[in-house]
């Protein structure tokens, strides 16, 4: 390398890479999102998304499934980039760029593996408390992707238990969209993909009658992903 490079690189202001993760979860009721305690200055003991800081030698891809381990103790979960945030000042202590990712996990599966050290809480996505820095913006452009994306691919399935039942389903999908869904309609949709599987055991905590389980075809999942039958129509016009 020549020394004029050499001086180019140099003069470069050095910046930290950070990694921000939006964990979302549904507990069958309720979307929710995943927030911790900031453990140091500055904003300590507020409230903030899971994050940290790119290692050396590590992609982006790998620092942000380390991160999510260490708050979750999980692997292999749905991890999607979002939006990388570079504002000058958006980090009080340092030039800061931040890469931000979310995640789905369920709830009832992994609510024990949350990391003590963090002090991990849930809240519902509508009722989490003012966040650190540019957090919020983050968490909101992270719901608008997921509007988007869910509209065009099942992506929401990673939210759910392997079974579930159609309600849980479609209150899901109400969650997500604040808004009301046709049941019939709903239900017609959801049959016509060819992603479910019926069970025979049915769930009879909300009525005597019950209803029934399904779980997800994995094979179908997979092959039908970015052919999903619309759930949402206009799906565009979630990005406003």
């Amino acid at each position: 390398m020549n020394k004029p490079l050499l001086n180019k690189y140099a003069d470069q202001t050095a910046m930290l890479v950070a990694i921000d993760c939006i964990v979302f979860g549904f507990d069958g009721e309720n979307l929710k999102i995943l927030l911790i305690k900031r453990g140091f200055e500055p904003a300590k003991d507020q409230w903030s998304l899971m994050g940290g800081f790119v290692g050396k030698g590590e992609d982006l891809e790998a620092a942000a499934g380390r991160v999510l381990f260490e708050l979750t103790g999980l692997n292999n979960v749905y991890l999607e980039q979002l939006k990388t945030y570079g504002e000058p000042l958006r980090d009080p202590y340092a030039r800061t760029v931040c890469v931000a990712y979310f995640a789905f996990i369920d709830i009832k599966k992994y609510q024990n593996q949350l990391s003590d050290e963090y002090h991990a809480e849930w809240f519902q996505i509508d009722e989490a408390p003012q966040l650190i820095f540019d957090h919020n913006e983050m968490v909101e452009e992270a719901r608008k992707r997921v509007r988007y994306k869910a509209a065009l691919h099942p992506i929401l399935f990673e939210l759910l238990p392997q079974k579930f039942t159609i309600p849980q389903l479609q209150n899901l999908y109400e969650q997500v969209y604040a808004t009301r869904i046709d049941n019939r309609n709903f239900i017609r949709k959801v049959t016509s993909t060819g992603l479910l599987i019926k069970l025979q055991e049915k769930d009879k905590s909300g009525s005597k009658r019950g209803a029934f389980y399904f779980k997800l075809d994995k094979k179908k999942y997979k092959a039908k992903f970015q052919s999903f039958l619309n759930f949402i129509p206009n799906p565009d016009q979630l990005l406003g």
